[in-house]
């Protein structure tokens, strides 16, 4: 194991144990009533799964890059994993997904329950799922401040400036980012625009990165200040390793594995998701394999062949190697804003971390 790879297990581990010892605020059920218990095992599900915890990550790292304790960032580390668990929950109902980390996603998992544990009907059992899932979700997102606004190592203007900025811009990045994704897979393929594809993945994904570099930084740096010369720089960076990761993970779903990537390869073919890989393979095209990709992208009913048969086209049009040239473009702005950043160990941690977003594999 690479020096890089054993401390992110340490720091996963401790993240981990945060949100295990701590726990999901909840009263005790009284005497005699019914515990909502599917809510509360929808809000631990993706959260019993695993999870890359790279988020939090980067957050105790630019922390401890800025001379500060990884103690006092750890409850906000943990309530950014938390956080980004529940706009999964909720991405997941808006894109369809019925797979998440290796199992149903929390409103499959609660459909098919409600038609075999309520015996539900199958339109009932489809909105018990989701309805579950939302609210799931909303107790996480509480759950996630809830963690900012205990965190005790810092000071409370500290985690009253944070929590203002990720309920406020951020969630409205987020949001923006999930509307704009939503619109865009309702166009034409021939109306695809490269910037509303960055914007959105900027918005979407790279948000909340960067709301974690600058997070930890501050913490680390001990007063809140954005604009510090050595906070920039790793709220870029954070931005930067975003977008990396965004276009890598549109790679993976559609050249990764099932089972490392934890749901269906393909899936993007049949949401219809607009990403650079398919508005550069259609700008190339021919008429011909433009009609072949209307006719398959964006259809929930393609069968296996027809979603390999797309899969092909874009390869062959070179989106893959766009989106992997981007990509690594933005891996070389990452690096480039560590530059001025302090000579530490947790600098080099921080390039392993960048590098590690165009090679992942899952």
């Amino acid at each position: 194991m690479m020096p890089e790879e054993a401390e992110l297990a340490r720091v996963t581990e401790a993240v981990r144990h945060v949100v295990h010892g701590v726990g999901i605020p909840r009263p005790a059920p009284e005497p005699g009533a019914t515990p909502p218990v599917h809510l509360w095992q929808g809000v631990e599900s993706y959260l019993r799964t695993g999870g890359k915890f790279l988020r939090s990550a980067l957050l105790l790292w630019a922390c401890e890059l800025m001379g500060g304790r990884r103690t006092a960032a750890l409850p906000v580390a943990a309530g950014v994993e938390i956080y980004h668990t529940w706009t999964l929950v909720h991405d997941d109902i808006i894109d369809r997904d019925a797979r998440r980390r290796g199992g149903p996603s929390v409103h499959e998992e609660f459909r098919l329950r409600g038609a075999m544990e309520l015996e539900l009907s199958p339109e009932a059992a489809s909105h018990y799922g989701l309805s579950l899932a939302i609210l799931a979700g909303d107790v996480q997102h509480a759950w996630a401040v809830s963690l900012l606004a205990g965190a005790s190592e810092i000071s409370p203007e500290m985690a009253l400036r944070l929590i203002a900025d990720l309920e406020t811009d951020v969630l409205r990045a987020i949001a923006e980012g999930e509307a704009l994704d939503l619109l865009l897979s309702h166009r034409p393929l021939s109306a695809m625009d490269e910037g509303d594809i960055l914007d959105m993945m900027a918005k979407k994904t790279a948000a909340l990165y960067e709301f974690a570099a600058r997070a930890g930084a501050v913490i680390g740096l001990g007063q809140y200040s954005p604009d510090h010369f050595l906070v920039a720089p790793l709220a870029a960076f954070g931005r930067f390793c975003g977008m990396a990761f965004q276009l890598q993970d549109d790679i993976l779903g559609l050249e990764g594995e099932d089972q490392e990537l934890g749901k269906p390869v393909g899936s993007d073919i049949r949401e219809g998701k607009r990403t650079v890989i398919l508005h550069h393979a259609w700008r190339r095209a021919t008429p011909d394999q433009q009609e072949r990709l209307m006719a398959i992208v964006g259809d929930p009913a393609a069968k296996e062949q027809q979603v390999r048969e797309a899969i092909a086209l874009l390869g062959s049009l070179g989106g893959m190697e766009y989106a992997a040239r981007l990509s690594r473009g933005y891996l070389d702005q990452a690096l480039l804003e560590l530059q001025v950043l302090p000579d530490r160990p947790e600098r080099r941690w921080l390039e392993a971390f960048a590098r590690s977003m165009v090679s992942r594999r899952r």
